[in-house]
């Protein structure tokens, strides 16, 4: 029977995480742990031959999946098959020596967790760099902007984009403090004591204090846990999938807002040649990419969930309820964000916006975004400020209403507004009022210069990161 697929690894994952989280990859990884442990123990004076190690490296790389299952349903211990696989190929029994479990499984996680968040740091510098350049090609590109998604103001594309990539540099932030700070277990034995190295090593601590610095130095990963249990924190988790949740909300909420505006035809996510949109109505240009990006932040919202009941769960110094969780939890949570950015970097590389669709929109709607300047105008006037808000109110509701019934056909707020004696402004002083907002949009420009800015620290301190192109996607 053939296994059955991980869907989010196949599918939308690319080969770098994939390689990191499989099966295969896994043992590689957990086979050099063994042999960087007894390299180490070699240096530090345990009578390990040379030939040993040499055999054991010669074989790291054959990897039999159905031959370790097959030893795991007699032993029922999955590293126990593991260790039996390894020496029967190498030919000998030196791997292995004053471990637990744990000191393996924990170190290898880690290792995997570490080097994968290096991956989506990677891709989250690629997507703020995409996103600073597509921000700067729209940063005077006037839309109409909304809140609770009705027409409230201007603003610019360039800006929106600003808007949504400034979150995605906090997740950034937090990224890079994660990595910075990220601590490993270490070689701690069963209960966190490192009674059995010591034992091993007649008692010498400072070897033991030793052996354990060349491994988190093979390891490399910043820094060690001092004082720890069987099992490293599992808040420790709960923060790497935590951040990855944090990562995929700006390009997520960037994703909803390009559907809304790809509805009214003012943008879209592209269109590639040979693309169909639905199997039923031809001429559907669904934004399904962005689609897939809202569904990967649901999906990691859901390990999210899982993370956060392992979190505060531990049972004295450990125990291996949380084993079936974090066997999903964490390679998943992985498979998704990075899926989720190669779509991202997809969409950023094939967007498009419709000036003329966005003139035409601002022009129906441009005399109520610039009520609130017109109110601004008239308290200047001498107006008080809630009588130009009733008066503005009054005069706008009854605008719309008549658009909606096509009573007008053309937005006549102004003229309203300049025959209402409450507001002392002319159609004049209105119309001016007007061409000034059709391209002022406050300080959406200078905002855009500063976030450009900021990315471009990152992306000049990772400049191969910056250039990341994303492959082919579904």
């Amino acid at each position: 029977m053939s296994a059955i697929p991980n869907v989010l690894a196949e599918r939308y994952a690319s080969k770098a995480i994939r390689d990191i989280w499989s099966a295969e990859g896994r043992i590689v990884l957990e086979r050099e742990f063994w042999i960087a442990v007894m390299k180490a123990q070699k240096e530090l004076g345990l009578d390990i031959p040379q030939e040993a190690i040499d055999a054991y490296e010669s074989v790291k790389d054959q990897v039999n999946l159905t031959a370790i299952m097959e030893r795991e349903r007699v032993t029922r211990h999955d590293v126990k098959a593991r260790i039996e696989e390894f020496c029967d190929l190498a030919g000998h029994q030196h791997i292995h020596k004053g471990m637990t479990s744990r000191d393996l499984t924990e170190n290898v996680e880690q290792l995997q967790v570490y080097r994968s968040l290096l991956i989506q740091r990677d891709k989250t510098i690629a997507s703020l760099a995409k996103m600073s350049q597509r921000a700067e090609q729209w940063h005077d590109l006037v839309i109409t902007a909304r809140t609770h998604n009705v027409a409230a103001q201007p603003t610019t594309f360039g800006k929106r984009i600003a808007m949504f990539g400034e979150e995605l540099l906090g997740g950034l932030s937090a990224l890079n403090h994660l990595i910075a700070t990220y601590t490993v277990r270490g070689l701690k034995g069963a209960v966190g004591t490192q009674m059995d190295q010591i034992s091993l090593f007649d008692g010498d601590a400072a070897k033991v204090a030793d052996l354990e610095a060349k491994i988190c130095a093979h390891l490399g990963i910043p820094e060690v846990f001092d004082n720890v249990g069987q099992v490293y924190p599992r808040s420790l988790d709960l923060r790497t999938v935590s951040i990855l949740t944090d990562l995929a909300s700006g390009p997520s909420s960037f994703s909803t807002t390009l559907r809304l505006m790809a509805g009214h035809e003012t943008a879209s996510e592209g269109f590639a040649k040979g693309q169909t949109g639905s199997s039923a109505m031809p001429h559907k240009m669904n934004s399904r990419s962005c689609e897939r990006v809202n569904g990967f932040q649901t999906i990691l919202t859901g390990y999210l969930t899982m993370a956060t009941g392992l979190a505060g769960d531990q049972w004295n110094e450990g125990d291996v309820s949380c084993s079936v969780v974090r066997r999903v939890m964490l390679p998943d949570a992985f498979y998704a964000c990075d899926g989720m950015f190669e779509t991202f970097l997809t969409i950023l590389n094939q967007m498009d916006a419709y000036p003329a669709v966005i003139e035409a929109e601002n022009n129906h709607y441009l005399p109520f975004l610039m009520t609130t300047t017109i109110m601004m105008e008239a308290v200047k006037a001498g107006v008080g400020r809630e009588a130009a808000h009733k008066a503005i109110k009054e005069n706008a509701v009854a605008t719309v209403n008549d658009l909606r019934a096509g009573s007008i056909k053309e937005n006549d707020l102004l003229t309203r507004l300049a025959e209402d004696d409450r507001i002392p402004l002319s159609f004049e002083q209105l119309e001016l009022l007007l061409d000034e907002g059709r391209k002022n949009a406050g300080s959406a420009y200078e905002q855009v210069k500063a976030f450009s800015k900021t990315v471009a620290a990152h992306t000049s301190a990772h400049p191969d990161a910056a250039s990341y192109e994303p492959g082919s996607i579904l």
